[in-house]
């Protein structure tokens, strides 16, 4: 699928939009599921308890200082069940219900998601699940695009001003300055 407007969620949603199954797994492109974590989203969906879920992660090569983050989101994310966006796994009836990813944002647009998702399937008694014990490895390029500066700029200013920062395009460099 194409999507002509560079944007995380249009994208997912372009290809949701395409998609005839009764459940959308949306992976990154820089991101490698194992067989076991299919595997476990298989057994998850079987079990018909849950409407959707995602993966703890972990990054390829060494970069200390980002696997301790990675290490802080992955307890975030388990903790508040927060999907990360490079592995999601949602039945498609409730993904098209809460209209799928919101395109005011161009980064967290899946904590939006998890956000609305969560107060979905609590009105339908069913859960959301943070799979971990086969962490989704997901690529740690932007480790070498961007300088640690640039990293901690982007994040305090998404803390310090989310809405201001995650809605302007410009302000998100590392998903859209074209660095590759």
């Amino acid at each position: 699928m194409f999507e002509p407007i560079n944007q995380i969620g249009r994208a997912r949603n372009t290809g949701a939009a395409a998609a005839t199954g009764d459940w959308f797994i949306f992976v990154d492109a820089d991101s490698h599921p194992s067989a076991e974590l299919f595997e476990d989203v298989a057994a998850q969906i079987e079990n018909g308890h849950c409407l959707a879920g995602g993966s703890t992660v972990r990054l390829d090569g060494n970069y200390p200082t980002a696997k301790a983050v990675t290490a802080v989101w992955n307890w975030v994310s388990r903790t508040f069940k927060l999907l990360a966006g490079s592995f999601i796994f949602v039945e498609a009836s409730a993904f098209k219900e809460i209209g799928g990813f919101g395109l005011e944002l161009f980064a967290a647009e899946e904590i939006e998601l998890s956000k609305r998702l969560k107060r979905y399937i609590r009105q339908k008694g069913k859960r959301m699940v943070i799979l971990h014990d086969h962490p989704m490895l997901t690529s740690a390029r932007k480790m070498d695009l961007y300088k640690p500066r640039e990293h901690l700029s982007f994040l305090i200013r998404a803390i310090l001003f989310p809405s201001r920062t995650l809605r302007d395009r410009n302000a998100c460099q590392p998903w859209y300055d074209g660095r590759r």
